[in-house]
């Protein structure tokens, strides 16, 4: 039975394509009320949207027409939000158009914008590419939108998150008005309900999103693991499952980095896809994932949209996404056009919570498990081997004569066991991984004390009565860290440190003792075996964690008060010898604070370096004295101060030296002349008033400063 596509040229690149029956959102834009108008289609990822709009806009491009007229101007123009769909859906429509002769050019940024630009000059029936780019060329006169006859927005909600509003409504605005007009997009918010009523005519709303089942194809798994096994557990799920394509997604570019390299190590044919990435280093990732170089792809969610790799049955959640919307779109990329995929969530135990919230916000339900062990993967690896396609193929008569000749010269178990290690060899090794089921119940509803109730007092592993030394359950283990109270040791940072180290939660911890240069910790009986055996495979060159024994029991009662340490450092008592005290002798030497002479002239402790002498004594201060107003007379002028001693010769300030009474021999200077009188003669200095300036100095000759000949260096 053939696609019921709308156009035989289609219909016979669908075939090729092996497509069988159309998807939900491709059936719906075939129907006859859809013909012609513009749509606005909700459909979730990896539902065949590229397809779908491919054959909604074949009616108004090829109409009765065989193939597509000669290229000129665009009749068709696709604006998808990142580079990598762009990419995409120009290959999707390639395929579909090829044999209506269509010739599709992509612009999207990063690349070379003067090749785009030779492109749009020889002339394009469909133009795919990124707002951004896409602008740049309609401003610089290099697309001219027309003729333009249908004006596709894909993912139109991403483009809006992305910011992208004022470029959609610009390219918008230069398209002709009575163009046809199909967006689509994974939700209908408000503002893209806003942008379809300003750029749409009378739209046909379709909705094929199925609210109670999202992405019903994914089967979606948590894994629970140890906060520091999170690397081991991915190793055994793609192990495990051996996908011929594989997504890993992490949060952060550091992430992709170190998860990208320790997968290298351990002999995965991986990629990496982050922002941080040159257009061109992204685009040979992606190729090499389609040509089968890789099956690995390490990336942030910069490749959680749109993005449609062949055979990619596998999402690996290495770090949780941050909120449901991004958990969907980053399973979206496996589950596409009716096949299989899993969505696996690396949980630590820690974050147990976060993943029920997101699972439950997400719609979706998630099957909690272990991650893969080495045994169950080579037991996995048997059944493949066992069930291979490779056995299946026919042989020619070459093959036939070297397997009766390897017959004749080796028995079939050593053939058969050389196939394994060779297999085996090409595989990387599975991680031992330690599941602790206990994690795995359901905990139920959260139920809290009254704040008043709670016991803050460290935990023990045995009940023991009020106001008792604290008596350990039978089974536990004591263990001894390598840093204690001298190394800033605190629980806050210290519990993390060994439940990362050990594999084990706060909940398996008993009580903590810190001394100055160790800690001690008490581990319950059901994971001592476990956290001994861990801490051993785990080595550390700033802590070490090794068995010991119990501590001695501390009492409840009151602290034996701490004998006096030195004579200097004895506790200080009632002031001895203290000014104005019976005893008081004042010292040789110094002051009190009281004007006393007797402070101690050195520190405590220290001995003098040799004879001591006392300063002298100063003279307090009368207590009747008084300062002196500023309204007060002057005080008459003394010859000699308090001490009897002459001063230096009087000399009074400039308004006062026409004054003839001063001290002895004080000679008063000449006036200076005011008014009438006759100025001194000028000696020296240029004149200022009845002279005048004479000017700057001549200039000296060249190579000659100050008169004496100039040096050069």
């Amino acid at each position: 039975m053939p696609f019921p596509a709308s156009h035989p040229a289609l219909e016979r690149a669908l075939a090729a394509q092996g497509y069988a029956e159309p998807t939900p959102v491709q059936a719906a834009v075939l129907e006859a009320d859809a013909e012609g108008r513009d749509l606005l289609v909700s459909a979730q990822t990896g539902s065949g949207k590229t397809v779908a709009f491919g054959l909604a806009a074949a009616p108004t491009l090829l109409g009765e027409a065989e193939r597509l007229p000669k290229a000129g101007l665009p009749m068709c123009l696709v604006i998808a939000p990142t580079r990598e769909l762009a990419m995409q859906v120009n290959r999707e429509l390639e395929w579909l158009y090829a044999q209506a002769g269509a010739t599709v050019v992509n612009c999207v940024g990063g690349m070379d914008a003067r090749r785009e630009q030779r492109a749009l000059n020889f002339g394009a029936h469909i133009v795919v590419g990124t707002p951004g780019r896409l602008r740049d060329h309609i401003e610089r006169g290099h697309l001219d939108l027309s003729e333009l006859k249908v004006a596709v927005l894909d993912e139109a909600d991403e483009m809006l998150d992305m910011g992208f509003r004022e470029d959609l409504e610009f390219i918008l605005d230069a398209a002709p008005a009575d163009r046809r007009t199909l967006l689509f997009s994974a939700t209908l918010a408000r503002d893209i309900i806003a942008l379809a009523k300003n750029y749409q005519n009378d739209a046909l709303r379709i909705d094929t999103i199925d609210r109670n089942e999202p992405h019903r194809d994914i089967e979606y798994r948590a894994v629970r693991v140890a906060p520091n096994e999170t690397e081991h557990a991915v190793v055994n799920l793609l192990r495990y499952f051996e996908s011929p394509g594989a997504l890993v997604f992490a949060n952060t570019r550091e992430s992709v980095r170190s998860l990208h390299s320790k997968l290298r190590e351990r002999g995965f044919d991986v990629v990496g896809l982050s922002g941080e990435l040159s257009q061109r280093e992204r685009a040979d990732a992606l190729q090499a994932l389609r040509d089968g170089h890789a099956r690995v792809c390490v990336a942030t969610d910069v490749a959680a949209r749109g993005l449609d790799l062949p055979d990619l049955g596998l999402v690996i959640h290495a770090e949780l996404p941050v909120n449901k919307a991004t958990l969907l779109h980053r399973s979206g990329r496996t589950g596409r056009a009716g096949k299989k995929g899993v969505s696996a969530l690396v949980v630590p135990y820690t974050r147990r919570r976060k993943a029920e919230q997101l699972l439950f916000a997400a719609g979706v339900e998630g099957v909690w498990g272990g991650a893969p062990s080495a045994d169950e993967i080579r037991a996995k690896d048997t059944e493949r081997l066992l069930d291979d396609p490779i056995f299946a193929e026919a042989s020619n008569e070459e093959d036939l004569a070297l397997a009766e000749a390897m017959l004749a010269k080796r028995t079939p178990t050593e053939i058969a066991a050389a196939l394994i290690r060779t297999r085996r060899a090409k595989l990387p090794a599975p991680e031992e991984i330690y599941d602790d089921p206990r994690h795995g119940a359901d905990p139920g509803p959260r139920s809290r004390e009254p704040r008043g109730d709670r016991d803050f007092a460290p935990r023990d592993f045995g009940d023991r009565p009020e106001r008792e030394p604290r008596v350990s359950m039978d089974g536990s283990e004591w263990f001894r860290i390598s840093v204690g109270r001298r190394g800033n040791a605190d629980p806050k940072w210290l519990i993390p440190l060994i439940c990362r180290q050990g594999h084990i939660t706060k909940k398996d911890i008993g009580s903590i003792r810190i001394f100055d240069y160790d800690t001690k910790f008490e581990i319950s009986a059901e994971a001592a075996v476990k956290f001994g055996a861990a801490v051993q495979a785990t080595v550390r060159e700033d802590v070490s964690i090794t068995p010991t024994t119990a501590p001695a029991p501390r009492g409840d009662g009151p602290r034996a008060p701490r004998p006096p340490r030195s004579y200097d450092d004895a506790p200080r008592g009632p002031r001895a010898n203290a000014p104005g005290s019976r005893d008081h002798t004042p010292r040789p030497g110094g002051y009190d604070r009281d004007g006393v002479s007797g402070a101690k002239p050195y520190g405590r402790g220290e001995e003098p370096k040799g004879d001591y002498k006392a300063r002298p004594p100063r003279d307090a201060k009368p207590r009747d004295f008084k300062p002196r107003d500023r309204d007060e007379a002057p005080r008459p002028y003394s010859p000699v101060d308090n001490d009897g001693a002459p001063k230096r010769a009087y000399k009074p300030r400039a308004e006062n030296r026409d004054n003839a009474d001063g001290p002895r021999g004080y000679k008063p200077r000449a006036p200076k002349a005011f008014g009438d009188a006759p100025a001194k003669p000028f000696k020296g200095k240029p004149a200022f008033g009845d002279k005048p300036f004479k000017g700057p100095k001549p200039f000296k000759a060249k190579g000659e400063f100050g008169g004496k000949p100039f040096k050069k260096k």
